[in-house]
Formats: structure tokens, C-alpha cells, sequence
């Protein structure tokens, strides 16, 4: 747990207009976070931008709705994550739900077509007979796939949220709020959030017509915000104000019982509680189960789980997604092994220092998991990565799929043009964000572009920027280690990526601790204030080489308020992030 513990700016309350009932310490909070008014904690449904604001909205709107007048053939193409499996379905749902049934999906196999619309894909969508395509969290970076698709005589519609190349597919429309040109505010919308988007405006203009009557009726775009707030949430984009109200809204007719079924059954067999849910469920527990069919078999399972309205099938379907994740588990520890393993080879060898851009590889490597473990070194040693398995789709094992994740102050996608810009053809193709990406490339090129990708980063990070740092909301008096405020905490607004839960730190006496399940310290802190209060706490995953030690009498600790629930009793629980020993 080696890091620094750093806290936000201290704000003056004074200067900020908030509710006068928000809690001191939840305004410290949403100070540190940018938020100055009432307006900016507001996640009604009336301050949700305006589709209208979407350049492109109008034109998919009228593509689609010509589709449906015409009672002809929609193809959906998704992508195979949690973000592509939620918008696939919502995609679905509504235009069911709008009175249209002639709507098909497919999702490339990771193993066997790759990314997005292919030319591949299409030739499968061509004995469908689609009038238009639609593809969801995916498409901006299809130029090759398009063009199939519109020499076949089929629409496209792109919609999608990754960030554009330098040249745009030529789609019959494009819905993206990272494309050129594209004024809607939040640039952070998930691939569900823009479809969510561009069905409510097909809504908006099938109203228009006078399409909905007696027989059919018009839906409500709020029965579909459970399927956008288990994308946005799984996908990890910033949880700006916009995307924190479709979270929000999500999350609130889940707890009452508003949802699908297939997603009612996902929290069942995560072993949460539907009335109690909160964002981090969707990330850490949703999110993986159904990303667990896209990485180790077909998303298509998860789609599914997410289209019935069968209670008994929505289960049967989650039980296997459960199965795959613990199957992915499995997987994820054993390559994480053999990475750590050969890093520390390069840490031993004192001529060989450790690179700023790692780059790894391991020809036994599950390449629907690869991402997964980036994420995990890139946690461990703070500098970006990029893990590489081998293409299935490679029937001379002669290609590598790379996932990349990366670290604040280094935008992974850029750095990957700049990488392709620098050396022509050392990348066969990328695509992503700041944080994440994925790249394909021919395996006798990985050492060039290891050593490239490591000469980027090199230029672009500082010894500082490679420094772990806790972000702290400072110390909590004796008095609000409470669980009132670990539960205010919890339901005050959804937390994740750019606005994190809030983290406090103080010194505590260490009054007992020990190891339970082989890796986790449990712990009993006293306040340093004499009163007499205790705590307890639980740091996972920590060194057993340094803990516990029975020296230690005093620490620090950097934590979050969590609420314990065991045998239907409920107390407050501090989460160590960080822990360091003061004597």
C-alpha cells in the first residue's frame, strides 16, 4: 500500500450555496470536487442536457423513424462489454417498446472478428437483409466496415462515444459527442448514454407524427435508465454532473423494484440487495459478471440475460455469468502471477530499470482478460501498461491484441497516435480514450514498439506523476465516524471515475489486527483523543511481509466510511486505502 496521502484544498463553506440542510462534511466533499451550488448536486431529471444538443441527433432521428415507417429490417452492432451489452439491449427494448419488432443484433466475437463493424461483420449482416444498421459503442473508428455496408446498399448510423481518428467513417449519420464539431457539454457520455440519447429523440419525433395511439403506446425513455446506469458505471467514464443524473435515476428505480429482470437477477446473484444498491455495486459486482461473457465466450449471454422478461431464465442466465466470472477470476490471478513474476526479474536485473510504459506479453494469455490485468499492474506500479495476448482470430499466431490502461496526466489513446505517427506500420490499428485503449499488432513488432511506447511515456511523465497519491477530504472528528454518515455517504450521490467516494485520513491507535483470508489485515483503531472510541477497519489485499506488526502502536490511515452487515446486525467499518506506521 505504498503511496502518499495527499488532501484536496481546503474550500471556505462560505463561499459556496448549497441546501441549508447538506451536512458540513458532505459539502467539504462536493467543494473538493468542483460542485459550488445547489444546481451542481442536482440530479433531477429536468437538469438532464437536451438530446437536441447532439450534433446529428436530428438525422439519426429521421434515418431511424424512416426505417420503422417503412416497417423494414434494423441490425444492431454492438460491441462485447458491459457498455456494448447495455446499449444493445436498450436499443432493443425501445424499439420494441416504440412499436417496431423487426430489429436483429449482432456483437463480433472478440476471438474470431475482432472490433466493431468489419467488413466481416457485414457480410454476415448482408443474408439478413437489414435496411439499417446501428451500431452501439462502436463505429467511429469503422471506415473499412462502413464503406461494406454502404456498398451493400445498407444504412449506417454510427453511434458511439470513442474518441475519432483522423478520418470519419462514412456513415449516413454519426452520433458522437467526441466527434469534431459536436457542442454537447458533456463529453463524457457512455456508448448507452448516447443511444439512450437517440431513442429519446426517435420518441421526440415519432410523437411528432402521431405514431403512438390507443394500441400503441408511448413509452416512458425512464424505464430504460437501469440499463443506462449499469453501462455508465461499468465502462468507467467520468461521472460528470450528466452522467451522474442518468446513474442517479437508474439507480433509484432500481431500489424500488424498476428494473429489468435480467438486471434484478444480476444483483441477486452478486449477492447485493436491489433496495440498497449503489454505483459501486454496478462497477465491482454487476459490471464483471456480465463482462465475464464477452471476455471469456459471447456477450450474446449477457444480452440475453438483459432482454428477458422470463424471472426464472433471467436467473438461469445470471448463474452462468456468475460461473464465467469466477472462471475469469481464476484466469486473471494466474497471468497476474506470471506478470508480476517477470517484472520482478527486471527489477532484480541492476542494469534493467523498470520502463515508465510497460508493455507485457505472454503467449499463454487469455486475450479477453488482458485488460483486466493491465488495470491490476498499472494499480500495483503506477505507470501505464499495456498487456498483450495473442489474436485467436491469427491462425499463424503471428498477431498480438494489446489493452492498455493508464494513469492521470497520460492520455493512453494520444500516445498511441503519437507512437503510430512516430513509426509507420509498427501498429496495424487502435482505438480508445484517455484511460484505455486497444491496438493490434504483429507479434515480431513487439519489442520495437515496447521500446517506442516506453520512450513516450518516458518523455511525457514525471518521476512525479509515477507517485501512487491518496486523495484525502481530511480528517473526521470522533463524533462523525458514524454510521449515519457512512450511509449519508453512500446514497449521496453516485461516486466514481473524476468524482471519487470520499477518502479521510487520521491517526488512530492501533489497538488489535490480524490476518484473515491469507491477504486481508482486520483491524481495531482507537481515536487519538483520548475518548476512548473504537473502530473497526479492514485493509484488502495487504503486504503480509509488513503487517501485522505487533510494534506498531500507532498509525495513519486513509480510509472510507463503509456500513458492515453481518447476522442483521449493522455497524460503521472504515476501508483502508492506505496505511502507515507513525512510530
Amino acid at each position: 500500500m505504498a503511496a502518499l496521502i495527499q488532501r484536496h484544498v481546503a474550500s471556505n463553506l462560505a463561499d459556496a450555496n448549497f441546501p441549508p440542510d447538506l451536512s458540513p462534511m458532505l459539502s467539504r466533499v462536493f467543494m473538493a470536487r468542483g460542485a459550488r451550488c445547489s444546481d451542481d448536486i442536482d440530479l433531477s431529471m429536468s437538469s438532464l442536457l437536451s438530446p437536441s444538443l447532439l450534433m446529428g441527433i436530428d438525422g439519426a432521428a429521421d434515418l431511424i423513424i424512416a426505417a420503422m415507417e417503412s416497417n423494414s429490417r434494423i441490425l444492431i452492432v454492438g460491441d462485447f462489454d458491459a457498455d456494448g451489452a447495455t446499449s444493445c439491449a436498450l436499443a432493443i427494448r425501445a424499439f420494441e417498446a416504440m412499436g417496431h419488432s423487426d430489429v436483429r443484433f449482432i456483437v463480433p466475437n472478440r476471438f474470431e472478428y475482432g472490433y466493431g463493424l468489419t467488413p466481416e461483420i457485414v457480410d454476415l449482416a448482408k443474408p439478413q437483409n437489414p435496411s439499417l444498421i446501428i451500431t452501439v459503442d462502436n463505429g467511429i473508428s469503422s471506415i473499412d466496415g462502413v464503406a461494406a455496408a454502404r456498398a451493400a446498399g445498407i444504412d449506417v448510423l454510427v453511434t458511439d462515444h470513442h474518441l475519432p481518428g483522423h478520418q470519419l467513417p462514412d456513415a449516413n449519420v454519426i452520433v458522437n459527442p467526441n466527434q469534431h464539431g459536436c457542442e454537447f457539454p458533456s463529453k463524457a457520455l457512455a456508448g448507452v448514454g448516447v443511444i439512450f440519447y437517440v431513442m429519446s429523440a426517435v420518441r421526440a419525433g415519432l410523437r411528432k407524427k402521431q405514431w403512438f395511439n390507443d394500441q400503441r403506446k408511448e413509452p416512458n425513455m425512464a424505464d430504460f435508465l437501469d440499463l443506462v446506469a449499469l453501462g455508465t458505471v461499468a465502462d468507467v467514464v467520468p461521472l460528470d454532473k450528466n452522467n451522474r443524473i442518468l446513474v442517479e435515476q437508474g439507480l433509484r428505480r432500481i431500489r424500488v423494484g424498476k428494473c429489468s429482470a435480467g438486471i434484478r437477477a444480476l444483483i441477486e446473484v452478486s449477492g447485493r440487495s436491489a433496495a440498497k444498491l449503489i454505483a459501486s455495486d454496478m462497477g465491482f459486482a454487476l459490471g464483471p459478471r456480465l463482462n465475464a461473457a464477452g471476455r471469456l465466450d459471447d456477450i450474446s449471454i449477457g444480452i440475453a440475460c438483459l432482454l428477458t422478461n422470463d424471472v426464472a431464465m433471467a436467473k438461469d442466465i445470471a448463474t452462468e455469468l456468475d460461473s464465467m466470472n469466477q472462471d475469469r477470476r481464476q484466469i486473471e490471478q494466474g497471468m497476474q502471477v506470471q506478470a508480476e513474476t517477470a517484472l520482478a526479474r527486471l527489477e532484480q536485473d541492476k542494469s534493467t530499470e523498470l520502463p515508465i510504459g510497460m508493455c507485457l506479453f505472454n503467449d499463454e494469455w487469455h486475450q479477453g482478460v488482458v485488460g483486466i490485468l493491465a488495470s491490476r499492474i498499472k494499480d500495483l506500479h503506477q505507470r501505464p501498461v499495456i498487456c498483450f495476448a495473442l489474436a485467436n482470430d491469427s491462425e499463424d499466431c503471428s498477431e498480438l491484441k494489446g489493452s492498455a490502461r493508464s494513469i492521470k496526466g497520460f492520455h493512453i489513446r494520444d500516445a498511441l497516435d503519437a507512437v503510430a505517427a512516430h513509426n509507420p506500420g509498427l501498429i496495424d490499428k487502435f482505438g480508445g480514450h484517455a484511460m484505455a485503449a486497444g491496438l493490434s499488432l504483429k507479434k515480431d513488432k513487439f519489442a520495437d514498439f515496447a521500446k517506442a511506447f516506453d520512450k513516450e511515456a518516458s518523455r511525457l511523465l514525471t518521476e512525479d506523476d509515477l507517485q501512487s497519491c491518496v486523495m484525502s477530504d481530511g480528517a473526521l472528528a470522533p463524533d462523525e465516524i458514524s454510521i449515519d454518515n457512512a450511509t449519508l455517504i453512500h446514497y449521496a450521490t453516485p461516486w466514481g471515475q473524476l468524482f471519487p467516494e470520499p477518502i479521510f485520513d487520521n491517526e488512530f491507535l492501533l489497538v488489535q489486527q490480524r490476518i484473515v483470508g491469507s491477504k486481508h489485515l482486520k483491524l481495531v483503531l482507537g481515536m487519538d483523543d483520548g475518548s476512548g472510541q473504537i473502530v473497526d477497519a479492514i485493509a484488502f489485499n495487504i503486504d503480509i511481509k509488513a503487517w501485522p506488526d505487533e510494534s506498531v502502536k500507532k498509525v495513519r490511515a486513509a480510509y472510507r466510511l463503509d456500513v458492515n452487515r453481518f447476522r442483521g446486525q449493522e455497524t460503521v467499518q472504515l476501508i483502508i486505502e492506505h496505511l502507515e506506521k507513525v512510530n
